[in-house]
């Protein structure tokens, strides 16, 4: 996180809320914000704004108390929740999640999802990728990172790989990021303080002076750090990096207060406790990141993530879900039913899911262990064909039996969403080899 200090303010932790600046994932590698911007636009824009919200649920959620029930299985697999009907006839999932329940018809449900890792890590979710595969240098990008690199900004004052996840203490879990794309690819997280200095709407001109005042003293300290990065900036990277501080396009995004208050009641109420415990390590329902992130691709952004609560229930699984599930119900049908409110269907890709499933049988702890054989997701937007389910499993949601889509395809789905051809679109890794998105892997069909 970068820090820029102004004019000193007192408070009661010995900083001023009004006098600094932080920069979080745009001052990522070694590179100040002019230079990120320049090493997005070499790549060039295309006019077509379209967008992805990947929401991942930390931790592998319990597929057979979600979307894929077995009312038939024995009490030790089936669990406490009982399936119930949706507004597509023959489609059933929870219980616990009667909104989306009422519009199936605007979700997918894919429920036979392989190729899982198995690790607890979101990299394979951010990525399409194994964390122990044959990698690259430099590793494997974020799908933001690669929007970033093939398509650019669809504004200088929005970053175009935006991470909205709250900062989990299982650091494995938290989103990735820019691989070998380089920093010029960095996801911004617009947190905290930052997220309330982002705007001079009240600013004087002299404070504005002050300001690129501060981010040219940045530079020069840069250039004389680091070798390795050019000296002399080109005058119009440095506007557009006062851009992004100055302009209020992204604080506006991210300022709810400037929503209506019938539509911030849509997605729900925040709950930072919904566990119970270990809320200070991030694992919280925060529901009004999904809004912000319907904000964002309006204002511009390629890729939002966002995180939601967590899902490694290895005990008291039932009495998590009935708190944890419920939240996440409202928050994505809120998302879902607004983004089609506002004609954003078409262009908006928004994918649900977690790095693995749980096992089909009940420990002794009420818990639902590690399950990579097969898990579930949902999807929605994107000009995709909805309200129906693909794939199945057998009876004790062990096994993909019918039509197994691998963790790729989707991907490759996503991809073609947003414009991009998987089978000819290659990416050039450190050693200046060519790399393509996924392996091999087309899009879902049944999706088109």
């Amino acid at each position: 996180m970068l820090r820029l200090t102004g004019e000193p303010v007192r408070m009661c932790d010995g900083v001023s809320r009004r006098s600094f600046l932080q920069i979080g994932g745009l001052a990522m590698g070694g590179l100040s914000l002019p230079q990120i911007l320049q090493a997005q636009q070499q790549t060039g824009a295309v006019s077509q704004h379209k967008a992805v919200i990947m929401i991942f649920l930390a931790g592998g959620p319990p597929h057979q108390d979600m979307l894929d029930l077995k009312p038939d299985a024995p009490v030790e697999i089936r669990g406490e929740f009982q399936p119930i009907d949706t507004n597509v006839t023959g489609i059933q999932i929870s219980e616990l999640m009667p909104r989306v329940a009422g519009m199936m018809d605007k979700f997918a449900v894919i429920r036979s999802l392989v190729g899982a890792e198995g690790r607890h890590d979101s990299f394979e979710c951010c990525t399409g990728h194994h964390f122990n595969g044959n990698q690259p240098q430099g590793g494997w990008p974020a799908m933001g990172a690669v929007l970033s690199k093939l398509h650019g900004p669809v504004s200088t004052a929005v970053p175009p790989y935006i991470d909205l996840s709250q900062k989990m203490a299982h650091d494995p879990w938290n989103i990735k990021g820019l691989g070998f794309l380089g920093a010029g690819h960095a996801p911004f997280r617009p947190d905290g303080e930052s997220m309330r200095n982002m705007t001079l709407d009240q600013e004087s001109s002299q404070r504005l002076q002050s300001r690129a005042h501060l981010l040219q003293q940045f530079d020069r300290f840069r250039r004389r750090s680091d070798q390795q990065v050019a000296e002399g900036l080109a005058d119009t990277f440095t506007e557009q990096a006062l851009n992004v501080l100055s302009s209020s396009k992204l604080a506006e995004a991210l300022d709810l207060e400037r929503e209506d208050p019938q539509v911030r009641a849509l997605y729900g109420k925040d709950d930072l406790d919904v566990l119970g415990y270990n809320h200070k390590k991030g694992y919280m329902a925060i529901m009004s990141r999904f809004l912000q992130a319907r904000r964002l691709v309006e204002a511009g952004a390629r890729c939002v993530t966002c995180s939601f609560a967590h899902f490694d229930w290895h005990g008291k699984n039932f009495q998590h879900a009935r708190k944890v599930v419920p939240l996440l119900d409202q928050g994505i049908a809120g998302l879902v039913e607004d983004l089609h409110f506002r004609g954003l269907d078409k262009d908006v890709t928004v994918v649900v899911w977690g790095e693995f499933g749980r096992t089909p049988k009940i420990n002794e702890r009420a818990g639902r262990d590690h399950w990579p054989r097969v898990h579930a997701a949902l999807m929605a937007g994107g000009g995709m064909t909805t309200g129906q389910v693909i794939g199945a499993t057998n009876r004790l949601a062990e096994e993909a039996v019918d039509r197994p889509v691998h963790m790729q395809e989707v991907f490759a789905t996503i991809y073609k969403n947003l414009g991009i051809d998987v089978a000819n679109t290659t990416l050039v890794d450190n050693n200046g080899r060519p790399q393509y998105l996924v392996d091999r892997h087309s899009s879902i069909h049944e999706l088109s």
